[in-house]
């Protein structure tokens, strides 16, 4: 049985026969990988050792302390967050040996062609279309809110295959690849001056039923499990105390007295213990996945994410005063990621409205809240049982 001590022991075999100093870093990582360090509760084979998920900390703490290398998680997330939890569920075992090792070493980027301009909060009315030929199947729609489309190499997509059925009964789950013929990234500009995000136009698109996951129309049921662990990746991150938007705002509070009032000491009083108790939830939420799936508990971590983000993200303006009222650039950029705590409050104050729609809008995750956490009867809905074709649009 692998223990901490065992997994100690592969660890410092990893550092000594790939001395992180002397090796070059992707294949510091590839080396990781193939001894299963990866994701510890990952198969054998596929970058783990089929252990429990919490000992994972032991690996990262072993390789944090000798200098090693990681693999840039953030300008990966959507790979390592919701590509390979649903990937290692539903693919074939030709699909998991082809995508995982390369995902998590970060050599291609995945992105997510889910949204439409028709279908964001009501994503199962999606209307891009996939229409079999043989053993290929032709896309054509449109996507929006891609992020990373424009660094992406690979993405998960979903698409109706069947209108003659209810809107969720005939969607199929597909890995598209970015740089095949008919894919088109144009970027959307932001609030905050960048184009993070962008809308994919999808034009006559062959992809091998190879690249399918999962059963033709059972794509709404695949596409829970990416949800669910995007919902994880978002608002149950790993951070020490003071991570995330608290961080800089209790820092400005303690520099600079001049700025304080009774006021704004009590709000952030408030804001601070909440975040410190959404930390903790985030924590216990990470450790009850080690039993199984994420379930809906984390549309309630990613609703707390969301308003705590704009409530501190507002507080910090309004404590910098004059200064808060102030930006840095609004230089047209296409980044890699979202910097929350590497540009000024601006910066954040305008970027934080984006977190209670991306991911799932709050709205929506109320509902998933009060119907699947809470056992509350669900809103009434006249469309479960129409076929998409006839549904009104």
């Amino acid at each position: 049985m692998t223990d901490a001590a065992e997994l100690r022991r592969l660890t410092q075999e990893l550092l000594v026969t790939h001395p992180p100093a002397t090796t070059d870093r992707l294949d510091f990582l590839k080396a990781r990988f193939d001894a299963g360090l990866a994701w510890v509760h990952f198969p054998v084979g596929l970058g783990g050792l089929d252990v429990s998920r919490s000992l994972q900390v032991v690996v990262d703490a072993e390789l944090e302390a000798a200098g090693a290398p990681d693999n840039d998680p953030r300008r990966i997330g959507i790979g390592l967050g919701m590509a390979a939890p649903t990937i290692l569920r539903y693919g074939t075992d030709e699909q998991k040996q082809r995508f995982l090792r390369p995902l998590w070493v970060g050599e291609e980027v995945w992105c997510q062609l889910f949204s439409e301009p028709g279908a964001g909060s009501d994503l199962a009315a999606l209307g891009t279309r996939a229409v079999r030929e043989g053993d290929t199947w032709v896309i054509n729609g449109q996507k929006v809110w891609t992020s990373s489309a424009h660094l992406a190499r690979w993405a998960i997509l979903i698409a109706r295959t069947d209108p003659d059925v209810p809107k969720h009964a005939g969607i199929t789950y597909f890995l598209c690849d970015m740089s095949d013929p008919g894919v088109e990234v144009r970027p959307l500009r932001q609030i905050t001056g960048e184009a993070e995000f962008n809308e994919v136009f999808l034009t006559d698109v062959r992809i091998p039923d190879s690249r399918r996951l999962g059963e033709v129309g059972d794509g709404w049921r695949v596409a829970q499990t990416t949800l669910n662990n995007e919902r994880v990746a978002i608002g149950g991150m790993r951070l020490p105390r003071e991570g995330g938007m608290i961080g800089p705002v209790s820092k400005t509070w303690r520099e600079r007295p001049e700025l304080r009032t009774h006021d704004l000491h009590q709000r952030l009083l408030k804001l601070w213990v909440e975040a410190e108790v959404t930390r903790l939830t985030g924590e216990r939420l990470r450790q009850q996945l080690v039993a199984g799936q994420p379930g809906p508990e984390g549309a309630g971590m990613k609703l707390a994410f969301a308003r705590l983000n704009q409530e501190i993200s507002g507080l910090e303006v309004e404590l910098r005063g004059e200064e808060g009222l102030l930006y840095d650039d609004w230089t047209m950029r296409r980044p890699e990621l979202v910097d929350f705590t590497g540009r000024d409050a601006g910066y954040r104050y305008l970027r934080s409205k984006g977190n209670s729609i991306e991911g799932g809008t709050s709205e929506v995750l109320l509902n998933i809240v009060a119907e699947r956490v809470l056992g509350l009867p669900s809103e009434p809905r006249t469309d479960k049982d129409v076929a998409w074709k006839d549904l009104a649009r």
